[in-house]
């Protein structure tokens, strides 16, 4: 049995395992980064500080790439049609390259394709304050991925405005540009939490009216928390049994806004 509103404390292919073909409408998540940060002077992996209370984020950059292909096959299986995956993702200073080969692995080894791409502006940054030519990033990249053959139907919620005397449809401009705070707070479980406020933006766009989504790396519950806001059903996974009962703990506080049943 599937349950509707609950995060599973369990990896994530276990869940996808589960859930019926073509189960949710849209996944949004923030995967772990493989970014982890190793102590100066030692770059081997054995050493890298961990951002998770259970998840030990120190892949190879190889076998970051074939975990992410794992997962997205995950994803290929339980995503509806025309269904569209929201991935936040970022690099970092050790293996700037480690994303990139990632998505690029995604597009060669799976169904999936980049269809858009948003920006998420945070109101701040951690400087390089070290780095002589490394820029602070204060951005960070929301990746839209479909299946290749969904491209010129994957759903959104773009409002229609019209249509002109040759049968052409004109839809609101709608930016590919978010601004959002960092996180929702900080907490000692998870070090790499992202924003309900930002989820909330990506969900009202992506999601149709009262859709599930699935956050298959829910750690502390943003993705949930934003869902029940604007009235959504969710389902996640998350590895962490302290990270599922602080994400119930804040589920249990935060309030629907609006009802979209």
């Amino acid at each position: 049995m599937v349950y509707i509103n609950h995060i599973y404390n369990e990896d994530c292919m276990k869940t996808m395992q589960k859930l019926p073909v073509g189960s949710v409408d849209v996944v949004l998540t923030s995967p772990p980064y493989n970014t982890a940060r190793t102590a100066k002077g030692d770059r081997s992996l054995q050493n890298r500080e961990n951002r998770y209370d259970v998840f030990v984020d120190k892949k190879t950059p190889y076998e970051y790439a074939q975990w992410t292909v794992d997962v997205f096959n995950g994803l290929d299986k339980v995503l509806k049609k025309d269904g569209v995956v929201l991935y936040n993702i970022s690099y970092g200073a050790d293996s700037p390259n480690s994303m990139w080969m990632a998505l690029m692995s995604v597009l060669r080894e799976t169904r999936f394709m980049i269809a858009d791409s948003i920006v998420w502006k945070k109101r701040s940054a951690l400087p390089n304050n070290t780095s002589p030519n490394k820029l602070t990033r204060i951005c960070e990249n929301i990746f839209v991925l479909v299946r290749k053959n969904e491209y010129s139907t994957y759903h959104t919620e773009k409002k229609l405005l019209g249509v002109n005397a040759h049968g052409q449809k004109n839809y609101e401009s709608v930016p590919n540009f978010i601004e959002a705070p960092n996180n929702d707070g900080a907490n000692d479980l998870n070090k790499a939490t992202f924003s309900s406020v930002l989820c909330e933006q990506l969900l009202n766009l992506y999601s149709p009216m009262g859709g599930v989504v699935y956050d298959p790396f829910m750690g502390t519950g943003t993705t949930a928390v934003a869902a029940k806001r604007i009235g959504m059903k969710f389902i996640g996974s998350e590895l962490s049994k302290a990270q599922c009962e602080y994400a119930t703990r804040r589920l249990r506080n935060t309030l629907t806004q609006k009802s979209l049943f």
